[in-house]
């Protein structure tokens, strides 16, 4: 059986509150917080757990990723 895991929380990143590129969208911002975070898109409206990386643009709009998609900013 598995072990339960809170959904929502904080992880700790190296590049929190730095400069990051998220590839996937090429744009660049702050790294705010990586998060656990329960989200819908399974059959049957069942949720899963995924990990999410905010990121706030210079603009002041904020998006989310996954973390692996961040890098430091050039």
């Amino acid at each position: 059986m598995d072990t339960p895991v809170d959904p929502y929380c904080e992880l700790e990143h190296a590049l929190l509150s730095q400069r990051v590129t998220d590839i996937a969208s090429g744009q660049s911002g702050i790294l705010t917080a990586v998060v656990r975070e329960a989200v819908a898109g399974r059959p049957g409206g069942q949720r899963r757990v995924v990990k999410l990386a905010w990121i706030r643009g210079d603009n002041g709009i904020e998006w989310t990723t996954s973390p692996d998609n961040i890098v430091a900013a050039a």
